[in-house]
């Protein structure tokens, strides 16, 4: 998984698995003097995706060709391909899944008005109705695309998702897994944040899993999100100490504060494209030039003993001069 490269494009195909799906495809694009840098596929519950990252800057044709002849292929090898070519707007824009719980959207839209996001907020989309009066205070549309259990239309996730051609998909305390299918279509993309120093509790009550295994330091962490439940690479992540007798609904009036604030973070972070990722691993790509870092704060390596470290003392006594005592 890597993080897109600004200057390429992106196309990403999508649909079941079949052989000469990448050949066609890459054929397409050689014909057209296009440079393919990076290709990476991948196959999840039956569903195909390639994601490659090309240089149109010298292809022999226009976009709107381009993206007509791949969205005709598709058509013909039963595949969905979507095209993204380097933004030329100055602004990027979001859009947000959301359940019931407001902190994580009252965050983003206050980061927002105050200009300090960086980026606009074009939709919220919920699989309740519960945040609708938040959205529309700060005049951003709302669509419910869940049904009275909350179990949300994927298809109508997914128009949406294409109508608004967002930047980048913030789950704000989404409460939903989402499938390869919307997956693969925005890896890299996607973040999430999860009330848990990941990998550790992940999946559901993750502040439970924390009291009932008896942490005595939990958090949260700002992720990609990827077809592996709360397994996609870290960005962010903040941490805070377990009171004694702490209910769940103590450690998660300490910890959705820190969710937001991860989540703000990691969306800044991507945005600005100061974040990288390398063998399932983040990495800031100018770490003498950031502002942040990905762990703790820093002052928490100031606090932390440095020595003794193995080894490293005035004597080091050999195995034959140690005699336990009797």
């Amino acid at each position: 998984m890597g993080i897109v490269t600004r200057g390429l494009t992106e196309i990403t195909v999508v649909g079941e698995d079949d052989t000469g799906l990448i050949a066609e495809v890459t054929s397409l694009l050689f014909e057209r003097s296009i440079n393919i840098e990076d290709l990476d596929q991948a196959v999840r519950e039956g569903v195909f995706r390639m994601t490659m990252r090309v240089d149109t800057s010298g292809m022999v044709t226009t976009e709107e060709k381009l993206r007509d002849d791949l969205t005709e292929l598709g058509d013909d090898l039963g595949v969905d391909v979507q095209v993204r070519f380097p933004a030329d707007r100055e602004t990027q824009t979001i859009a947000v899944l959301a359940t019931k719980e407001s902190h994580c959207l009252e965050a983003l839209f206050e980061a927002w008005a105050n200009g300090d996001l960086g980026a606009d907020i074009e939709v919220v989309i919920g699989n309740h109705d519960d945040l609708e009066p938040l959205a529309a205070k700060y005049d951003v549309p709302f669509h419910d695309i869940g049904d009275e259990k909350g179990t949300p239309d994927e298809e109508q996730l997914l128009d949406l998702l294409a109508q608004y051609d967002a930047d980048l998909i913030a789950l704000a305390r989404y409460m939903r897994i989402l499938s390869p299918d919307v997956v693969f279509r925005y890896e890299s993309r996607i973040i999430n944040v999860h009330p848990s120093l990941l990998p550790a509790f992940p999946g559901a009550s993750a502040y439970m899993q924390a009291i009932e295994e008896g942490v005595r330091i939990a958090g949260v962490t700002a992720h990609y999100v990827t077809t592996d439940l709360d397994q996609g690479p870290i960005i962010t992540q903040r941490a805070f100490n377990v009171p004694d007798d702490a209910t769940e609904e103590e450690l998660r009036q300490i910890g959705q504060p820190l969710e937001a604030e991860a989540l703000i973070e990691a969306i800044k972070l991507h945005l600005n494209d100061e974040v990288t990722v390398h063998r399932g691993r983040t990495k800031l790509r100018d770490p003498e030039e950031a502002d942040t870092q990905l762990g703790a704060p820093e002052k928490l390596d100031h606090l932390n003993p440095d020595r003794p470290i193995d080894g490293l003392g005035e004597f080091v006594a050999d195995d034959d001069e140690v005699e336990a005592d009797d």
